[in-house]
C-alpha cells in the first residue's frame, strides 16, 4: 500500500506528540483526522485553551475530534466514518478496545521509556529520578493492559548526568517522531515482526513503574542521599518541579521554593540535620543531606520568578539557623 492510501487517525495532546504528527505530515502521508482532548480553561482570563495538537492540526487543515469520553455513540459514528487503516497514539488518554481495535492495521503507541521498563504515565521523570543511565522510546500495539502490547521498535538513548526532565523530554520527542514514521513504513511493508514484552522480562521483581506525578509527591525528604536528591531535583525540572518549605514564626506560613537544578559537593558526612543550610547569603546555597551537601544552583520563592542562586541571594538572605523541611 502507498502511503498516501494509508488512512491515519492520530491521537495526542502535549508537544510531545506534536512533533510525530508533524513527521507524518510533512512526510506526505495521508493523515485523515486527529484526536486530541477538549479545550481547558486556562492562561490569563481563564479562557478555553486548545491542546498543542490541536493548534497544529487546525494550522495544517486537519479533521479535528475532542471526544469528552471515548465512549460516546456521537463520536465512535464520526470515527469509523474516517475509515482509518491505522491509528498512532502519542501521549494521551488510555482507549477503549472499541477505539484501538478499529482500524484493519490496530493501534500502535509512542511510549518514551524502553518497554517493559517504566510503564505510566511519566516514564521521563521517573528514570532520572532512580538514576538511570539509559532509557529511550518505544513503539508498541496497544492491548487491554495499559503499556502492555507487543513491541514494535525500540531506539536507545544514554541519559547524561547533565540531563534533566526538559533536555531528555526534548531528545526523545525527536527521537520518538523518527520511530512512529519508522514503524509507520513497516506496516506499510508488511514487514512487522512483533515481539511480546513478556520476552524481555527475567524478573519481574525489577520492573520499574513510572506512576502519574502529583504535587504532593514533589516535596524533597532531605533524609535521603545528596545523589537521590540531586536526581530527584533534575527529573523533576522545570515541571512540576521538585519543592521543599522553610518555617518560619509560629503564626506564619512556611515559605515555598522550587528547586530546578543542584550539584553533588563531595564533603565529609555533615553534622547537621538533615535540612540545614549552609549559606554565606552572597554567592552560595548548601543544604544538609544524610551523607554531606548538596549544593542548589536554581530556586525560585513561591510567587516570584526563578532565579539562579547566586542572584537570589542579591535580594534575599536567609537566617542563620534555617532548615528546609
Amino acid at each position: 500500500m502507498d502511503k498516501k492510501a494509508l488512512r491515519i487517525i492520530f491521537m495526542g495532546t502535549p508537544a510531545f506528540a506534536v512533533e510525530s504528527l508533524r513527521a507524518l505530515v510533512e512526510n506526505g502521508y495521508n493523515v485523515v483526522g486527529v484526536i486530541t482532548i477538549p479545550d481547558k480553561p486556562g492562561g490569563r482570563g481563564y479562557q478555553l485553551q486548545p491542546s498543542a495538537v490541536k493548534q497544529y492540526a487546525v494550522e495544517k487543515g486537519l479533521t479535528v475530534l475532542q471526544p469528552v469520553k471515548m465512549k460516546e455513540e456521537t463520536f465512535l459514528t464520526q470515527l469509523s466514518a474516517l475509515k482509518a487503516d491505522l491509528q498512532i497514539v502519542v501521549a494521551f488518554r488510555m482507549l477503549p478496545e472499541v477505539v484501538w481495535s478499529m482500524p484493519p492495521k490496530g493501534t500502535f503507541n509512542l511510549h518514551s521509556s524502553l518497554l517493559p521498563q517504566y510503564r505510566g504515565a511519566a516514564p521521563i521523570n521517573w528514570a532520572i529520578i532512580n538514576g538511570e543511565k539509559e532509557t529511550g522510546v518505544t513503539t508498541f500495539f496497544l492491548s487491554h493492559e495499559i503499556d502492555t502490547g507487543r513491541i514494535i521498535f525500540q531506539e536507545k538513548t544514554e541519559i547524561s548526568d547533565s540531563d534533566n526532565a526538559e533536555t531528555l523530554h526534548d531528545r526523545l520527542m525527536v527521537m520518538g517522531a523518527r520511530l512512529v514514521i519508522q514503524t509507520v513504513d513497516a506496516i506499510l511493508c508488511n514487514s512487522v515482526q512483533s515481539v511480546p514484552q513478556d520476552a524481555f522480562i527475567v524478573n519481574p521483581e525489577e520492573l520499574k513503574p513510572a506512576p502519574k506525578i502529583f504535587k504532593e509527591t514533589c516535596q524533597i525528604i532531605w533524609e535521603k542521599t545528596a545523589l537521590e536528591i540531586h536526581n530527584f531535583i533534575r527529573g523533576l525540572s522545570p515541571y512540576p518541579a521538585a519543592w521543599t518549605e522553610l518555617p518560619q514564626g509560629t503564626d506564619e506560613e512556611p515559605l515555598r521554593f522550587k528547586l530546578f537544578a543542584s550539584e553533588l559537593i563531595n564533603e565529609p558526612v555533615a553534622e547537621l540535620p538533615a535540612g540545614t543550610l549552609r549559606t554565606d547569603n552572597r554567592t552560595y546555597l548548601d543544604v544538609a543531606v544524610r551523607n554531606g551537601f548538596i549544593r542548589i544552583t536554581d530556586i525560585q520563592l513561591s510567587g516570584k520568578k526563578r532565579m539562579r542562586t547566586i542572584d537570589f541571594l542579591n535580594g534575599y538572605s536567609f537566617p542563620e539557623d534555617a532548615r528546609f523541611r
